[in-house]
């Protein structure tokens, strides 16, 4: 073992959430972006803090950036100037006066049970009473007149204490108290818990930002609002992978080249707006490549991307890549032409800790991981820089662990930066002593979600969502050509079409997701298409007004993630 190179680790968080807000109300649909900055934002900067000598790549998609900016301002704008909270849950906290109808409390209710219930409720007894008697008001609704206040109250506390991060609960004086208390919460109470929440979400972009100035973090984005950048382009890149897939009746999405680069603009520049510098690297969002992609973010000047594991055998397998033998998936390859490096994400390693790991004991799980890492290394022996990508969700996987994960990650990065034959990196540290990569002659279009795009095309319902998406961006190119828009009016159309044109409608639509997010997710794109015909001056089609996609599906981890390869 001794003579065996040091085995380089990347591990990428990707962090992003659609756009929530109601860009013509202002108001927030759902609460995630918040909570999730919380919870799992704080936890996961504040990981790594404690490990110093820990590396790790964390991907923004940037419309979640500019999401978290926007609830700090709301927050010190209530606190400061008792400007309105434009979060209907955030805004029952700071609120001494609830609702008073039975329907908007049975709202609120409801709302304060989306948690984890073995991991977010159970844990805590004042929560899990709480939760209880809200579940008889689920069934017994009409009971909902009867209820006094505090109950309420208690349950929107208990939901935001719930959702906060296992490294705040620790150490914040302001959480262990309320905890004690555990109910009978004054609005005192609540305002004190709502500025800790509003610093909270103020120090997120700081602290990765300063975790990137010492050298532990390398900083990458996804495309603006995070749309599959090779169906915009070019919706027949699907069958490359698929075929016999069946795809919508459009022929291509109007002007999709135009508006990946828009994406990718707004992109860089919402990124060096928060961050104050350029990315070297980009998640295409879903890590969605085709050839025309990777060339794309070439052309930006982008040094590296990243994709799955399947991606990559997929293009193995074919014929044109034949030269290139037995190629590993322990490194980063090129295009035949073009200077931007891919690495492929190692889909086992990955999807271990999403989905498996969550119910171990923290050591013996990284003890797992590391002996697979070290089998890993065997093998490469003999490689030179030989590389393992290990690329999930940073925010979504925690819920499942205990304490949010806070062992499982501290144990993780101790030991594997602690292990004298792992070396813990990221890519643009990698390439800067790595210049000569295997070039691909052919590069199989997908995603890191099967190597295919099949999550968001093919299903009926999510081919209808392209069809509708396609009609109002006709109509977008019709009223842009008639020239009648103001510069502010054009700018509005352009970020609301953007919102469209995000990848997370079309995840959802399916009948085998679940029934509520699938309804939740179908409503707000029609929400979104309706606004966009609105600030073009048109008169929204009357499809809009109709559900087209209803769920019944109970998938692993809620549905919200994705294992990389087809299990049956």
């Amino acid at each position: 073992m001794s003579d065996r190179r040091p085995l380089n680790i990347v591990i990428c968080w990707h962090m992003h959430q659609p756009q929530y807000c109601d860009q013509i109300s202002g108001i927030y649909q759902l609460p995630w972006s918040y909570l999730h900055a919380t919870k799992d934002y704080i936890d996961m900067a504040a990981h790594l803090e404690a490990v110093p000598d820990a590396r790790a790549v964390v991907n923004f998609a940037p419309i979640l950036l500019e999401q978290l900016s926007d609830y700090a301002g709301q927050i010190n704008g209530f606190l400061s100037e008792n400007k309105a909270i434009r979060d209907p849950l955030l805004g029952a906290l700071a609120c001494p006066v609830l609702p008073g109808g039975k329907e908007q409390r049975m709202d609120l209710v409801n709302a304060c049970l989306r948690a984890n219930e073995l991991r977010s409720i159970q844990r805590f007894s004042h929560y899990q009473s709480l939760a209880e008697m809200a579940g008889w008001f689920q069934n017994h609704p009409t009971g909902m007149l009867y209820v006094g206040d505090q109950f309420i109250i208690d349950l929107l506390v208990w939901y935001h204490l719930a959702w906060m991060g296992e490294t705040v609960r620790r150490n914040n004086e302001l959480l262990k108290a309320l905890m004690e208390k555990g109910n009978g919460f004054t609005i005192h109470d609540r305002r004190q818990l709502l500025k800790l929440i509003g610093e909270l979400l103020s120090s997120v972009i700081d602290g990765y930002r300063m975790l990137a100035g010492r050298g532990q973090v390398e900083l990458s984005m996804s495309p603006y609002a995070h749309p599959i950048v090779p169906l915009l382009m070019d919706l027949e890149t699907a069958r490359e992978a698929m075929p016999d897939i069946s795809m919508p009746d459009l022929q291509a999405y109007p002007g999709g080249e135009e508006r990946a680069r828009w994406h990718i603009e707004e992109g860089i520049a919402t990124f060096e707006q928060f961050f104050g510098a350029r990315p070297a690297g980009c998640w295409p969002s879903e890590g969605g490549v085709s050839k025309a992609t990777l060339e794309l973010l070439d052309e930006y000047g982008f040094t590296w991307a990243a994709s799955g594991e399947t991606v990559f055998r997929h293009s193995m397998a074919d014929p044109a890549n034949e030269s290139l033998g037995d190629a590993s998936l322990c490194q980063a390859f090129r295009l035949e032409e073009g200077n931007i490096a891919c690495f492929f994400r190692d889909d086992g390693l990955s999807d271990l800790i999403g989905f498996t790991y969550s119910d171990w004991h923290a050591d013996d799980a990284v003890a797992n991981l590391i002996q697979h890492l070290d089998n890993i290394a065997d093998r490469c022996r003999g490689q030179e820089q030989p590389l393992v990508s290990i690329v999930l969700d940073g925010e979504n996987a925690w819920e499942h662990f205990p304490e949010n994960g806070y062992h499982f990650l501290h144990t993780l990065y101790k030991r594997l930066s602690e292990h004298p034959g792992l070396k813990m990196t990221t890519y643009s540290e990698y390439l800067e002593n790595k210049n000569s990569l295997p070039r691909l002659k052919k590069l199989v279009s997908g995603s890191w979600v099967y190597g295919t795009f099949s999550t968001w095309i093919g299903d009926p319902d999510k081919n209808r969502g392209w069809e509708m998406l396609g009609d109002a961006k006709r109509v977008f190119d019709q009223v842009v050509s008639e020239d009648n828009l103001s510069s502010e009016q054009m700018l509005a159309a352009q970020h609301q079409l953007s919102i469209c044109e995000g990848s997370d409608w079309f995840w959802w639509f399916g009948d085998y997701n679940s029934a509520d997010t699938v309804s939740d997710f179908e409503r707000l794109f029609r929400m979104h298409l309706s606004n966009l015909y609105n600030m073009l001056g048109k008169e929204p089609p009357e499809y809009l007004t109709h559900v087209f996609a209803h769920g019944s599906g109970v998938q692993v981890q809620g549905g919200v993630m994705r294992k990389g390869q087809f299990t049956g």
